[in-house]
């Protein structure tokens, strides 16, 4: 059973990523949809229904260089999306130690040891000079 199923899925692309993320996106909305009820719940189930099928045509897609492009843009756009918590979460945690300043002319956050008093800051990316309190 288990070399037939490997025989199925050879040169097809399988579970990646984007696959995963729609299958989570899939069973939330299909218990949204049970929740709602209704012609509303009908629609929303209707399109669950078409996400499923799309997920297993790029399971059994045998389109790899398709899928992989799909697959990438995907994880550009979610590195994208949660590279913006990365970086509030490491200011965060540097807050104590590191006071962070926005060049006014090309907008780079620069950090600073706090307890400095007011120094000059020089932008590593532009070379702007400007003062601020640490």
């Amino acid at each position: 059973m288990r070399e037939r199923l490997a025989r199925l899925m050879a040169g097809r692309n399988g579970v990646d990523q984007l696959n995963n993320f729609l299958l989570a996106l899939d069973i939330l909305l299909a218990i949204l949809a049970s929740v709602i009820g209704g012609s509303l719940g009908r629609v929303l189930y209707a399109f669950v229904m078409g996400l499923l099928v799309l997920i297993y045509l790029r399971m059994f897609s045998r389109n790899l260089l398709r899928r992989r492009q799909e697959n990438g843009k995907y994880l550009m756009l979610k590195q994208r999306f949660l590279g913006r918590f990365r970086l509030l979460k490491e200011r965060w945690v540097q807050r104590r130690d590191y006071k962070f300043f926005t060049c006014p002319a090309c907008h780079t956050t620069l950090r600073v040891p706090k307890g400095r008093g007011k120094i000059r800051i020089v932008c590593r990316k532009c070379g702007v000079s400007f003062t601020g309190k640490s």
